[in-house]
């Protein structure tokens, strides 16, 4: 299956650059809603068969151009949204106290998916409702699959799951509202990351640190 992963438009928190995940959060700003409407030219060359989003606003209002363009049916998961901030709700990501949870949710990525973020979920729970919602999808029989999600949980879910990206590689590498994470594989084969917002990805065992674009296309 062909899973594209893409984060939500620009949001007021955003731009704040606040940790908030509760349901059902905010709306997209002016920008977040002119990047959703640019969404389905960005992908026209992907034959999506299936659209998922989270429960989150933001992500269905980002999903709604593209499922409006391609008549597909928005399908809703609370296992895509965003990885629950806890304690830390509403903290300045770039705060100390904020910081805890970027570290927390690489530690997941690294293997130690029993650390938990203060007054939130671990990584176990973290990722066993992400892998559910790709389950799902793989046993839908979709070829081509886009989910509208969240940049932490993505590049948590990618580094955690795709051979070829690891957390070295997700953790200089933000995501832009609306860029997306390509990647190729099934729930029992495994996972390999093929793009990084348009950069192709290096596959896994070649010569250089693992994630490294190899190029800038797109």
């Amino acid at each position: 299956m062909r899973l594209l992963l893409v984060r939500h438009g620009e949001t007021p928190s955003n731009i704040g650059h606040l940790l908030d995940t509760t349901v059902p959060g905010p709306a997209l700003t002016p920008l977040g809603e002119a990047q959703a409407a640019a969404l389905p030219k960005a992908l026209a060359g992907e034959d999506i068969e299936a659209l998922y989003a989270s429960t989150l606003l933001r992500a269905r209002l980002t999903a709604a151009p593209l499922a409006a363009e391609r008549g597909l049916e928005v399908i809703v998961r609370d296992g895509i949204r965003e990885v629950s901030a806890g304690d830390l709700e509403m903290l300045p990501g770039e705060s100390p106290e904020g910081r805890i949870y970027m570290r927390t949710i690489f530690a997941w990525a690294a293997g130690d998916t029993a650390a938990r973020i203060p007054g939130g979920e671990s990584g176990e729970e973290a990722l066993a409702r992400y892998d559910a919602v790709v389950a799902e999808a793989a046993a839908s029989g979709a070829r081509t699959v886009a989910m509208v999600s969240h940049g932490a949980a993505i590049r948590m879910w990618t580094a955690a799951r795709a051979a070829n990206v690891d957390v070295a590689f997700a953790a200089a590498h933000p995501l832009s509202n609306t860029g997306v994470v390509v990647l190729d594989g099934s729930p029992c084969d495994g996972w390999t990351a093929l793009s990084w917002e348009g950069a192709t990805v290096q596959p896994a065992g070649e010569a250089g640190p693992t994630g490294e674009p190899v190029d800038t296309a797109g």
